[in-house]
């Protein structure tokens, strides 16, 4: 069995756990430097906290976006206030024309997460 799963590197492992937390995403292992967190029991996302020596600089994840199914009614809604809470840079929603409603939300450190529901 194969299971999919992103790493995403950040400059503030604290702050970036509070905000996933925030949006919804439970934290279900942490060890450092990688911090296992999930959406809806079905995504993996692990927050790595890079080495004191390697430096992050500029925005990351730049032409990526990370997609996630949002399956309960009015998940999508809720996650939008959640991100407006936090004060996260929000796109969104957006009917697709190929029947999706999606919210683009950017975490603290650039990444965008493409939160979708069917339309």
């Amino acid at each position: 069995m194969s299971t999919a799963f992103v790493k995403l590197l950040v400059t503030d492992l604290p702050r970036s756990l509070a905000f996933y937390e925030a949006l919804g995403f439970e934290r279900t292992q942490s060890e450092p430097p990688f911090v296992r967190l999930q959406w809806a029991g079905a995504v993996d996302v692990y927050l790595v906290a890079p080495p004191a020596q390697l430096q992050l600089e500029g925005r990351r994840g730049l032409g990526v976006l990370v997609g996630i199914r949002v399956e309960a009614p009015s998940g999508l809604d809720e996650l939008l206030l959640r991100a407006q809470a936090q004060g996260a840079e929000v796109e969104g929603p957006t009917v697709q024309p190929w029947h999706t409603r999606e919210v683009v939300v950017t975490d603290p450190d650039g990444y965008r997460l493409n939160f979708i529901e069917p339309a």
